[in-house]
């Protein structure tokens, strides 16, 4: 994903749990309707998925050539 096409940036790869999922939901419920969130990991965050999935949230997940995890959130259209 190109990183200037979101609003915020999270580099979460070298954070320990629960830190990537805090720091997550903290950019998100900071965010004015329509701005993204692109979260870079080192492996699929199932658990915040679901989170995503029932607060409202949408997003598309790329799995770089080097296995990043890039992951693109925002706010799904109700």
């Amino acid at each position: 994903m190109d990183p200037k096409k979101a609003d915020k940036i999270i580099d979460a790869r070298y954070m320990e749990p629960p830190e990537p999922f805090v720091a997550t939901m903290d950019a998100l419920d900071a965010m004015d309707p329509g701005q993204t969130l692109l979260l870079i990991l080192n492996r699929e965050p199932h658990p915040l998925y679901r989170s995503l999935h029932k607060q409202g949230y949408a997003y598309r997940t790329e799995i770089t050539a080097d296995y990043t995890i890039e992951i693109l959130i925002w706010r799904a259209q109700t």
